[in-house]
């Protein structure tokens, strides 16, 4: 088996091949072709062809979108449950003042470095979730993500 390659801020982002470059595009591409189609020769079996086409393409969306917002749901309640272990008592009872977007950003920090950048997103010091990506010194990868 190959092993993986190292991962970093620059090469995180997932990009799964059979939604993001054929199903999604070919099913977005196909229902505006149709919703245009139906507008240039109204009939009604070419608007029935749009609506098909339409709901084709958003139920595609949709699965993405669920399948993101389990995995956030399951980063969430992991991160909580990893900074109980690691932050400080102090910094625990804060742990709810984060957002989600926050704490799925911190999870590629190391537990040594994590109360430092956990403090600093409760200071304000990072207007965005990538400005804590890339305060990460020791990335730890994920290579389990959808």
């Amino acid at each position: 088996m190959p092993a993986k390659k190292s991962q970093s801020y620059s090469n995180h982002a997932r990009w799964q091949p059979l939604f993001h470059f054929v199903a999604s595009p070919i099913t977005g591409a196909y229902a505006f072709y149709l919703i245009y189609l139906a507008f240039i020769v109204t009939t009604n079996w070419n608007v029935i062809q749009a609506v098909v086409a339409l709901a084709i393409a958003c139920g595609v969306w949709v699965s993405r979108t669920m399948a993101v917002t389990v995995q956030n749901r399951v980063i969430r309640l992991e991160m909580r449950l990893r900074l109980k272990e690691v932050l400080p008592v102090a910094l625990t009872a804060r742990i709810p003042e984060l957002s989600v977007r926050q704490l799925i950003a911190l999870r590629f920090a190391s537990d040594a470095e994590l109360p430092g950048l956990v403090e600093r997103t409760l200071k304000g010091e990072f207007a965005r979730p990538r400005d804590i990506k890339q305060a990460i010194t020791d990335w730890q990868p994920d290579f389990l993500r959808c």
